[in-house]
């Protein structure tokens, strides 16, 4: 299996597209949960939301911010990582149980999602890791995901900010812990090296 990962530009939507597929992944989101101004943006008819949301993750793509990579198998896009300066979420900036732990520029890894026929493959500790040496290259120093410690047969929805495991495997150690009992894990990169 060949892995490659690459930033979401608008020249690469149609790939972003077919690995979110029609609905746009999980309920329709198309990644902006951790990115909206407010929750209301969700409300309304799950296809009215849906499409609302595409529209706003096209504009966001459209205007040059890069919102995260994709990865490619064998040259198929395969799965989506979303991972951006923190500072680009506004719902976890307010999110009291991911509040920042300390003053440093992190990085955030709020998302993941494989088309269908890629799941169950481990692929998202490699797409993790090759995210990570991706926003290194961006000039990030430190990255921080918020996993879960699923069970066995948790659903995909269910892990849709990454596994604990996953995020151990790729080279990030847990560092807080939120009032529920969630891992916060991170990974510090230098220039030119994980």
């Amino acid at each position: 299996m060949k892995l490659e990962v690459r930033p979401v530009t608008a020249d690469r939507w149609a790939d972003f597209e077919r690995v979110m597929g029609p609905r746009g992944a999980y309920s329709g989101c198309w990644c902006m949960w951790w990115r909206v101004e407010s929750r209301r943006s969700f409300d309304g008819p799950a296809k009215e939301r849906n499409a609302r949301m595409k529209r706003a993750m096209k504009r966001l793509v459209s205007s040059g911010v890069v919102p995260g990579v994709l990865a490619y198998v064998d040259g198929e896009p395969a799965a989506w990582c979303s991972i951006a300066p923190r500072d680009e979420f506004a719902a976890l900036e307010r999110s009291r149980t991911y509040a920042r732990i300390d003053d440093a520029p992190v990085w955030s890894v709020v998302c993941f999602y494989a088309a269908k026929e890629f799941r169950g493959d481990g692929l998202m500790t490699n797409v993790l890791k090759s995210a990570t040496e991706w926003a290194r290259d961006q000039g990030a120093r430190v990255i921080e995901g918020y996993p879960v410690e699923p069970s066995a047969k948790a659903a995909p929805v269910d892990v849709y900010m990454g596994t604990r495991s996953a995020f151990e495997r790729a080279g990030f150690r847990e560092v807080a812990r939120t009032g529920s009992g969630k891992p916060i894990m991170r990974r510090t990169v230098r220039a030119g090296r994980t």
